[in-house]
């Protein structure tokens, strides 16, 4: 008697399992899918002169400078993504709205994160380059190195907060340095995350953002918005 009862429960199973989806998870997995596209191309309009000069140039590295300077672009283009993300999350889709509207409200104060954050990280990376090769310098290079993660972590944490009006980021510099430092193995998760998405952006630029850059920085956004959770 147990036999057909087990070949029942089983059945019930499989019909369980092979029954069609909701027509609301096939919108949500559709509105996902078309409000990543719409972003992706977004960014890539926003950041077209950047993605020129890497199409163009053979060893951006070696150009660093030059790159630094028109890497600025990307920062508004990263608070209007964030915008994006924040709109899907709250169910909605109108992705050119809220990309605009994040980039319109946060630029001025993205542009500053991102000038003050690339400075500091380009005198701690010249600093380690140029006692790399001392008797002492090894010991020095960690320290350097760990400085210049800290210093993107708290950049990236205050971009995520930019785009929220009647925040004045510099009272948020010391908080979010505080969270990052608490959840330090989350800030280098995302830390991974977005050296996954620039490593991608500097081989394939054009394909990279236009791919795989939403889905990368969603999940270093989400990631750092629960960590600087207490200050919003």
């Amino acid at each position: 008697m147990s036999a057909p009862r087990n070949v029942s429960e089983g059945g019930g199973v499989a019909r369980r399992l092979l029954r069609p989806a909701r027509q609301e998870t096939y919108e949500k997995v559709f509105s996902t899918v078309y409000v990543g596209l719409m972003t992706n191309v977004l960014l890539a309009i926003s950041c077209a002169p950047l993605l020129f000069a890497l199409a163009v140039v053979r060893d951006p590295l070696a150009s660093w400078p030059f790159f630094g300077v028109l890497s600025l672009l990307c920062a508004p283009a990263l608070t209007g993504a964030f915008g994006c993300f924040e709109a899907l999350d709250e169910g909605g889709t109108g992705v050119l709205r809220a990309f605009w509207g994040a980039y319109r409200r946060a630029w001025r104060r993205a542009l500053a994160v991102w000038a003050a954050a690339g400075t500091a990280v380009a005198v701690l990376a010249v600093d380690a380059a140029a006692v790399a090769g001392t008797g002492w310098g090894p010991a020095l290079v960690p320290f350097f190195c760990t400085a210049a993660a800290l210093v993107i972590s708290v950049a990236f944490a205050l971009l995520t907060l930019a785009g929220e009006p009647g925040r004045r980021l510099r009272s948020l510099v010391l908080p979010c340095l505080f969270l990052v430092a608490r959840r330090w193995y989350l800030a280098a998760a995302t830390l991974v995350v977005l050296g996954l998405a620039v490593a991608v952006v500097l081989v394939k630029p054009v394909a990279g953002l236009l791919l795989l850059a939403s889905p990368l920085l969603y999940a270093a956004w989400a990631t750092m918005r629960y960590v600087v959770a207490p200050v919003r």
